[in-house]
């Protein structure tokens, strides 16, 4: 049974930094593209960051520059640096994997505000 299990969310102030993981088990994650997606409070889920089968890295826009994704296979585990996060970074932030469907973490919840 798949499973992904987030942590490392909570309040930070504007201009702070957190790192997001995402531990996988029951599937060698490596080996499928997996990432992360934020939803706001009434928004729908979005893409923000992903690294592909391949290992190929797409950042949404609106991250890029400030937060970087990462993977370490050994802990069959991926993370997400966020830098200099705004209050518009506020949001539930889902770790999935995708070995042909695609699974989804519990979420964890990111507040920027001062």
């Amino acid at each position: 049974q798949v499973q992904l299990v987030e942590s490392g969310g909570g309040l930070v102030q504007p201009g702070g930094s957190l790192r997001l993981s995402c531990a996988a088990s029951g599937i060698i994650s490596s080996i499928y593209p997996m990432g992360w997606y934020r939803q706001a409070p009434g928004k729908q889920r979005d893409l923000v960051a992903d690294i592909t089968r391949n290992g190929n890295i797409n950042y949404a826009d609106s991250v890029k520059g400030r937060f970087t994704i990462s993977r370490d296979n050994a802990k069959n585990t991926i993370y997400l640096q966020m830098n200099n996060l705004r209050p518009e970074d506020t949001a539930v932030y889902f770790c999935y994997v995708n070995p042909g469907s695609t699974y989804w973490g519990q979420g964890t919840q990111v507040t920027v505000s001062s």
